[in-house]
């Protein structure tokens, strides 16, 4: 009964971001998500929220595509990451949000600066592991051995902005705040449905 009402548009037919901005071999998904975002305000939403990192990179479009307030989760995250936890912010995100650059205009926004992991192969294997039946014990060690080492590299604080690796966010054990872009928009979704 606490729970915050929500209307749901899960649609596997999104073409593939991946394929869109890195590849260059895909569809491009704008139209559907912009669709999509049509679809819930005929379906009675009042705002509009998406989980997607890549799916930022249409973040203006789906916008304007309907008159309801957009939750952006890139600019709520860099905004939570603002304050107060340091300008460093160490990246633990899949490799495809890294090169298509979804957090770049927000932490410039902010005055925030990445920290990178040189090698982001362990992220790719989190990601991996976590989609397959993998202990959580063993996804928890990858996002530790992760954050540990850009704490070593002079991040201030961690950020974990990867929905699948969303749920181990909470395991990571640092003397450096540790922010959950997925939590932050979830908590936004809530304060704005308690208005």
């Amino acid at each position: 009964m606490e729970h915050v009402p929500l209307i749901v548009h899960e649609n596997p037919q999104v073409p593939s971001r991946i394929e869109a901005l890195i590849d260059g071999t895909g569809a491009d998904p704008m139209p559907v998500l912009m669709s999509m975002a049509q679809d819930l305000e005929r379906a009675g939403a009042q705002a509009l929220a998406m989980p997607s990192h890549l799916a930022h990179q249409y973040a203006i479009a789906v916008s304007h595509a309907t008159s309801l307030p957009f939750l952006n989760m890139i600019d709520i995250t860099a905004k939570r990451l603002s304050q107060g936890g340091g300008q460093k912010v160490g990246m633990i995100i899949s490799p495809a949000a890294h090169v298509t650059g979804v957090f770049v205009k927000a932490f410039e926004e902010h005055s925030l600066q990445p920290v990178w992991l040189q090698d982001e192969i362990s992220i790719k294997d989190a990601i991996k592991a976590a989609r397959k039946d993998t202990p959580p014990q063993q996804i928890s060690e990858i996002l530790q051995s992760c954050a540990n080492i850009l704490s070593t590299a002079g991040a201030d604080q961690i950020l974990i902005a990867n929905g699948i690796l969303s749920p181990f966010a909470e395991t990571v054990q640092s003397d450096l705040p540790c922010i959950d872009s997925v939590e932050c928009l979830a908590r936004e979704i809530a304060d704005f449905s308690a208005k």
